[in-house]
C-alpha cells in the first residue's frame, strides 16, 4: 500500500485532487487521481466518478474518472499507530451547550413538530506532526468494515472518514441500501441489549426509507433488524434492496433518500429547518454522501456504491508544515425518549473513532 500512498503524497504536494479509499470487508485500496485541479460539479448523475456532496444540498463535487489515473493496491493487517489510553478532555461550555440543544429537540418533538431529529456538534482539535497517509492508514487497518476515504481538493480541503452506512448501491435497475440507528459502546458484552429508545430510533428510519422506496421500486425485501459494530461502537441494522422502476433516475432516488433520518430527523424537511436554525455551526460535508458514482473502478459494469458521511472529520493542512487543525463531527439521534446527559456521552463516544487514529501515546 506505500506505493499508492506516496502517490497520494505528490498529489498533495502538487495541490492536485485525489481520493483514496477501501470499501467494508475489503483487502484493496482504490486510489483516484485528478490530473488537473478543476472543481467538477456534480450536474445529473450520469457522470462518472467519485462524489462528495455535502448535507445540505448546495456542494455536490466530481473527481471524474475520464480526467483521472486510478490505481489499486492490496493491504495487508497490521498495527495501527494509535492511542489506546485516550482520556475523553472536554469544555464545560461544549457539554452545556450539546445537551441544551438536546433539550430544544426533545421540546420540538414534545410539540409534535417532528417525530425524531439527529442533532451534532464539532471538536477542534491541534495536531503535530500530521501526516494524511498514516491518518489513512491507521482508518483501514482499525475499521475494516466502514467505508474508509481520505478526499482531498485544493478548492474544497482534506476530508477523512470511516463510515458505517451505506446510503444506496445501485446496478442497472436494482439497489442495496440499509437503515442504521441505535448506538452502544462496546463493553465486551456476549449479547447486546437494546432499549426501546435505540428500537424505536431505528424503527423510524427503516419505514421511512421503505416507504419511500415502495413509490419508486418493486420487489422491496427487507431484512430483520440486527447488530453490527463499527470500530467500538455497535448500531442497529435493516438491510433493505429492492428493483427501480424504469422510470426512476438515479437522481431521484438519491434525493429520495439524502439525508436520511438516520443523520437528519422525520419528518425530513421539518428536522432539517430545525438542525439549520439550532446547530449554530455548517456542518459542510458530515452527513452528506460520497462513493462511486456509475464508475468502473471496482468493476467492468460501471456501479454506483453510495454511503452517507459519517465518522469523519475535515483537516486543515499545508503541504509545506507539519502542524494541523482537525474538525470532528459527532451527531445523536434525539427522540422523545432522549436524555441530554446520555446523549452527550454517546457524542464523546463516537469522537474516539477519529481521536484514536490521530492521538499517539
Amino acid at each position: 500500500m506505500e506505493l499508492i500512498l506516496d502517490k497520494a503524497k505528490r498529489q498533495f504536494t502538487q495541490k492536485l485532487p485525489f481520493v483514496l479509499y477501501c470499501k467494508p470487508n475489503s483487502d484493496t485500496v482504490i486510489g483516484l487521481f485528478q490530473q488537473n485541479d478543476i472543481l467538477h460539479e456534480l450536474h445529473d448523475f450520469n457522470e462518472k466518478g467519485f462524489v462528495f456532496a455535502s448535507f445540505d444540498g448546495n456542494q455536490n463535487y466530481l473527481i471524474p474518472e475520464n480526467q483521472s489515473k486510478s490505481e489499486s493496491a492490496v493491504w495487508e493487517k497490521k498495527k495501527a499507530i494509535v492511542a489506546w489510553n485516550l482520556e475523553s478532555s472536554f469544555e464545560e461550555l461544549a457539554k452545556s451547550n450539546f445537551e441544551e440543544l438536546v433539550r430544544k429537540g426533545i421540546q420540538a418533538i414534545e410539540k409534535d413538530e417532528f417525530k425524531k431529529v439527529v442533532l451534532s456538534r464539532k471538536e477542534t482539535l491541534e495536531l503535530d506532526g500530521f501526516q494524511f497517509e498514516t491518518v489513512f492508514a491507521n482508518l483501514v487497518h482499525l475499521y475494516p468494515s466502514t467505508f474508509v476515504y481520505c478526499f482531498y481538493h485544493p478548492k474544497v480541503g482534506m476530508w477523512l472518514g470511516a463510515t458505517p452506512e451505506q446510503l444506496l448501491k445501485a446496478n442497472k435497475n436494482s439497489f442495496e441500501t440499509i437503515a442504521l440507528a441505535g448506538t452502544q459502546k462496546d463493553i465486551g458484552l456476549a449479547e447486546i441489549v437494546w432499549e426501546n429508545k435505540e428500537k424505536e430510533e431505528q424503527q423510524i428510519v427503516t419505514d421511512y426509507i421503505v416507504n419511500k422506496l415502495e413509490n419508486v421500486a418493486t420487489e422491496v425485501v427487507v431484512s430483520k433488524p440486527y447488530s453490527i459494530k463499527a470500530g467500538s461502537i455497535w448500531h442497529i441494522k435493516t438491510d433493505i434492496s429492492g428493483v427501480l422502476n424504469a422510470d426512476f433516475s438515479l437522481e431521484q432516488v438519491v434525493c429520495l433518500l439524502h439525508p436520511t433520518p438516520a443523520v437528519c430527523g422525520l419528518p425530513k424537511e421539518k428536522a432539517k429547518a430545525f438542525i439549520l436554525e439550532n446547530e449554530n455551526y455548517d456542518r459542510d460535508f458530515y452527513t452528506g454522501y460520497l462513493g462511486e458514482l456509475n464508475c468502473s473502478l471496482a468493476n467492468d459494469s460501471g456501479s454506483t456504491d453510495l454511503f452517507v458521511n459519517l465518522r469523519c472529520m475535515q483537516v486543515e493542512v499545508d503541504s509545506k508544515k507539519i502542524v494541523a487543525r482537525a474538525y470532528l463531527y459527532m451527531g445523536c439521534g434525539i427522540t422523545k425518549d432522549s436524555v441530554p446527559e446520555k446523549e452527550w456521552s454517546e457524542s464523546i463516544n463516537k469522537s474516539m473513532t477519529m481521536k484514536k487514529v490521530l492521538v499517539r501515546n
